[in-house]
């Protein structure tokens, strides 16, 4: 789209040029090499309108757009209302203000109309809830018994999915377990990037993308979690990150994945984040020092002496002197619990019998 607008503008541009070189009584008519500095000057226009024209309508159209759906349904009434209100004013001081003699008769009714169509807009957003309890004690709306219910949780949650969560996997089973309330928003350009990786002509990555799509597919025939394909556009970012951020700043304000760097700036800009490695690390069964484990030892650990074993949940077990077990089962104390940004980590010592 966006590239038929600047095409567009090229062409708005260029005819622009031609007609400002007209308008000047020949602009360059009396001047040395009167055809180049003509198409200089018209190739300049062509340039301004190409470059400027996006910034005067796609731009400004989806800011707009995206303020707009951020509003409630009684901010967006209420704005509506105090716009009217404002330019009906307007409207009425237009017509002795025009009396006076020009350019204020043509400006100043121009001026206030804006004026109070802007002013009245803001005050009456500003002071919505007062409005509408008003407007309930007249009896000109009726009380709801839903009306108490918060906006953010009277409505089913839109949660927008990262290609990682989806490659992830783990994904399709916490679906499956009921644990996630609402509905999978999967942006266009996520499912595009899911697919450029499903062709990917590395081995891995192709297993993992079309691993990703079967995963998607069996999440799509779940009935109690909802997914949804959107085509939302941001053409304001070109990094896959930076768009899902500002797709769930203006949809939902939620973001389901495991990549820890898209976890720290979506935070940073106060969009919430549910991120499947957090919730594996959570429900994983508490140890406390003290308390006794069996372990297989599997391998010898970095420290001289160490031997590496695994729970069932994956946690990693460092046992003391432990490397002389390996392959063997061994019973433990635990020693301390060590929480990393990778997981948990768990210290032990072979149990003294």
């Amino acid at each position: 789209m966006i590239r038929y607008i600047r095409v567009l503008g090229a062409a708005l541009g260029g005819l622009t040029g031609l007609v400002l070189a007209e308008a000047g009584q020949g602009l360059f008519e009396d001047a040395t090499y009167a055809g180049f500095l003509l198409a200089a000057w018209v190739i300049a226009w062509v340039i301004v309108g190409f470059a400027i024209l996006p910034y005067l309508t796609i731009v400004p159209a989806t800011w707009l757009i995206a303020r707009v759906e951020d509003l409630s349904t009684a901010e967006f009434i209420t704005a509506v209302i105090g716009l009217l209100l404002g330019l009906l004013m307007g409207l009425l001081l237009g017509f002795p203000l025009s009396a006076f003699p020009p350019p204020f008769g043509s400006l100043l009714p121009l001026g206030v109309s804006l004026f109070l169509g802007l002013g009245m807009l803001g005050l009456t957003v500003a002071k919505r809830k007062d409005l509408v309890g008003a407007a309930e004690t007249v009896g000109i709306i009726r009380h709801s018994e839903n009306t108490s219910i918060p906006a953010a949780t009277s409505g089913e949650p839109r949660i927008v999915v990262d290609t990682s969560a989806i490659i992830d996997g783990r994904i399709a089973e916490i679906v499956e377990s009921g644990f996630i309330y609402g509905t999978l928003v999967i942006p266009r350009f996520v499912l595009d990037e899911l697919q450029h990786i499903a062709d990917s002509s590395d081995t891995l990555r192709r297993n993992r993308g079309r691993r990703g799509l079967e995963i998607l597919a069996r999440m799509q025939k779940q009935p109690g979690t909802p997914v949804e394909i959107v085509e939302d556009a941001v053409p304001s970012e070109t990094e896959v990150d930076a768009k899902l951020v500002a797709l769930a700043r203006t949809r939902s304000r939620v973001i389901l994945t495991n990549d820890f760097n898209l976890n720290r700036v979506a935070e940073l800009q106060g969009v919430r984040v549910m991120n499947i490695n957090s919730l594996a690390n959570a429900v994983k069964p508490a140890v406390l020092p003290g308390e006794e484990l069996r372990v297989r030892v599997i391998q010898e650990g970095k420290e001289a002496g160490q031997g590496v074993g695994f729970l069932d949940d994956g946690t990693m077990i460092v046992v003391e002197g432990g490397a002389r077990h390996i392959d063997k089962d061994l019973d433990v104390a635990v020693t301390r619990v060590l929480q990393t940004v990778a997981g948990r980590m768990i210290f032990a010592q072979p149990r003294l019998d």
